[in-house]
């Protein structure tokens, strides 16, 4: 197996160029301290990069000044509108349709009681993003799937079905939709979306959207905004800085709501907000406002281990079925040709000692695929496919 403790430095203004193994490895986080050293970790939503300087010197400014109250004022929000605004010609988002939550599941939690009841269903994009299961079964509600077609974008047909049967029931639904989606890492088009708004309105079905990925599109890809889309103005969206700066352990989110449905937000209860990590706001609000500079280097690196991971599994495990996709730093790969069974990710793990995610835990659709986390260096990216041709020998 090759040497991956020397990461190299030839791009420096590429964020995942800048650390070795030896460094990552002492981090303790989830991602590294999950699994045993001899692990490459692939899995978990944690990129190996280190913090955008504005956010480091934010959070020592406000440490350093013993700044660690409660959260107040709304520079948070003001600062992802001005984003916004900036990034995606969303320029009609104001403060008082933003709310402060404690994190994206949180705030989804919280949108679903506004505008459903414990029993009512909710319609989800299979295979997706793990939590959504959890969190709606913890919270009482129903999920329907409504899986995603061949080609991983909306199947409307599917969509359709899956509103007919919650609403069957004789209660009311909801659509949490996942943009760009996770795991597949397709970014909904505006069309697309603006589809969604018309046929749920024709359902009467209210729609939340996870856009927690939003900043990680690929250079010339363009993320569209839910609440922008005709039709949007109900709906509801959940965003965070904590994926695309690299911040899950400075928690926080926002709840932004589309025009018509401000109301609904504004009976929020307030302690949610109020529960909102105050250092993790500051840092958010430092990489929207400063961390462009940092996210389009990192955009840059992202585009490039895409091709680079796509040429790698070309030439080592060519029957693994992968279709790069411009969104997030998630890769979906479709493992059923190496008849590894409907969990290949506890082969990899056991016989390459690579920690990737099971497929089959997104629910329909999963099965004999995993997700892999390729915001690391191009030689860990390497090494971790190597060790997975390994594991098939």
């Amino acid at each position: 197996m090759s040497d991956v403790t020397n990461a190299s430095n030839d791009l420096p203004g590429n964020p995942l160029r800048q650390l070795h193994l030896d460094q990552l490895r002492q981090r303790t986080s989830s991602k590294w301290r999950e699994h045993p050293a001899d692990v490459l970790p692939l899995w978990v939503a944690e990129m190996d990069v280190p913090l955008a300087e504005p956010i480091t010197k934010a959070v020592a400014d406000a440490m350093a000044a013993g700044d660690t109250g409660y959260p107040h004022g709304t520079a948070y929000a003001e600062s992802f509108a001005e984003f916004a605004a900036a990034r995606w010609d969303w320029s009609d988002l104001t403060p008082a349709r933003v709310r402060p939550v404690p994190d994206v599941m949180l705030g989804v939690v919280a949108m679903l009681d506004l505008i459903t009841a414990r029993g009512d269903a909710v319609i989800v994009n299979s295979p997706v993003y793990t939590p959504f299961y959890d969190f709606c079964a913890f919270n009482g509600r129903k999920v329907i799937e409504a899986p995603l077609g061949p080609d991983h974008r909306i199947d409307f047909a599917a969509l359709a079905e899956a509103f007919e049967v919650a609403l069957g029931r004789g209660r009311r639904a909801a659509y949490l939709l996942c943009s760009p989606h996770n795991p597949t890492g397709t970014v909904h088009t505006a069309a697309e979306l603006a589809r969604v708004a018309r046929v749920a309105d024709s359902y009467g079905v209210r729609v939340i959207v996870d856009e927690a990925h939003s900043p990680l599109c690929a250079p010339g890809t363009a993320f569209t905004p839910y609440l922008t889309v005709p039709g949007g103005e109900n709906g509801f969206a959940l965003t965070s800085a904590a994926k695309a700066w690299n911040l899950p352990g400075l928690r926080a989110a926002l709840a932004v709501a589309g025009p018509a449905s401000a109301v609904e937000l504004a009976r929020m209860p307030g302690e949610l907000s109020g529960s909102t990590s105050h250092i993790g706001a500051i840092a958010q609000t430092a990489a929207y406002r400063e961390g462009g500079a940092w996210l389009d280097a990192l955009l840059a690196g992202l585009e490039e281990h895409r091709r680079h991971l796509a040429a790698a599994i070309e030439a080592r495990l060519p029957q693994v079925v992968y279709r790069p996709q411009p969104g997030t730093y998630l890769a979906w790969l479709d493992c059923r040709a190496l008849g590894l069974g409907d969990d290949p990710a506890a082969v990899f793990l056991e016989r390459g000692r690579v920690a990737l995610n099971a497929g089959h835990r997104f629910g329909t659709g999963g099965a004999g695929h995993v997700r892999l986390n390729y915001a690391t260096s191009p030689e860990i990216i390497t090494e971790a496919v190597d060790r997975m041709a390994a594991a098939l020998t």
